[in-house]
């Protein structure tokens, strides 16, 4: 009998630390609205990885990729209410939640990848903040290449803009094609396609990475790399959940995002050259906008910038003030 209860002891014993191993590990859903062979969502695929071994494997972050039905706009309050720890967000798409984020909205205001980095790097205090409030952290950020014009007609000058049915994705962008004497229609990514097809739209302005995820090239004949503005993602995590992991867990999520907003800024270059060419491969003819044409268009656009500062929120000013400063504009 004495052996008996000592094997069952042990049973027990063994049963309970196996229990209590198994309950150590973290699985998380995190989203993405992205195809799955989207920079984005290949970026967060590999952080989930870095994740998982600087963890041994007790946080696995499981990558979901334009299949959980969530839509950008509402992906603050997504990540805010638990409905995913863990979620890709395009920071133009929240900026009607968030006013601070709109400034990464404005038409014409960074140039290049480098005035963008600039930028990102002076609101990024700010935009960890507004994060706070809705009850997150963010993780990292990471850019795309800037936003172009598709068309069906070459573009050469400003009359050439007049008339257009365009996609957009944000006020800004609605009031810069109306400034042209353009009719903008506001559409998330996954409304696109159809409304080529349907004729509802005869251009988009959007990123190249897009324009190949949406096989633009099946209908539109013409790429203007005008980067109307060049837009931002966020990888941000529920602070409630982040804040019940052992605290080297929590490390290795910092960590690991660190080295991803380094990669991820390193690499959009050449993502943005290696989807253009796919474009062009594909039958898209490229059109470099002339000097005339680019200053014709931020001197349009101007009173939008102008009338957006008026009534930003105090450190939106803060980073724009900063901004301007730096890059002597």
């Amino acid at each position: 009998m004495g052996k008996l209860l000592t094997a069952l002891s042990v049973s027990v014993v063994f049963m309970f630390s196996m229990i209590t191993f198994a309950s150590a590990k973290t699985i998380w859903n995190a989203n993405s609205i992205w195809p799955p062979k989207n920079h984005q969502s290949v970026g967060l695929e590999y952080f989930a990885k870095k994740v998982k071994v600087a963890t041994k494997g007790d946080l696995d972050i499981v990558v979901h990729s334009g299949i959980l039905g969530y839509k950008g706009p509402e992906l603050l309050k997504v990540v805010r209410d638990g409905l995913v720890p863990v979620s890709d967000i395009l920071i133009s798409n929240v900026a009607d939640d968030e006013k601070i984020f709109q400034i990464v909205t404005l038409p014409f205001l960074v140039r290049n990848f480098d005035e963008l980095h600039t930028l990102i790097t002076i609101a990024r205090p700010y935009f960890d903040k507004s994060a706070q409030k809705w009850g997150q952290k963010i993780l990292y950020t990471a850019p795309w290449p800037g936003a172009g014009l598709w068309t069906k007609n070459e573009i050469k000058t400003l009359a050439d803009l007049k008339g257009l049915k365009t996609r957009t994705y944000d006020k800004n962008g609605a009031q810069s094609m109306e400034a042209v004497g353009a009719t903008p229609l506001n559409m998330t990514f996954s409304e696109v396609s159809p409304a080529l097809k349907a004729g509802v739209i005869d251009s988009v302005i959007t990123s190249s990475p897009t324009a190949v995820d949406a096989k633009f090239w099946e209908v539109l004949k013409y790429y203007e790399p005008l980067n109307i503005t060049i837009a931002t993602d966020m990888v941000t995590v529920n602070q409630k959940a982040f804040e019940k992991l052992p605290r080297a867990h929590q490390e290795a999520l910092v960590k690991a995002g660190k080295e991803m907003e380094k990669s991820m800024w390193a690499e959009v270059k050449k993502w943005d050259k290696d989807m253009i060419a796919t474009c062009n491969k594909n039958g898209i003819k490229t059109v470099a906008p002339s000097k005339q044409l680019i200053a014709d268009l931020e001197k349009i656009t101007a009173n939008i910038r102008a009338e957006w500062l008026k009534g930003a929120p105090a450190d939106a000013q803060k980073i724009y003030a900063e901004f301007t400063r730096r890059v002597k504009r």
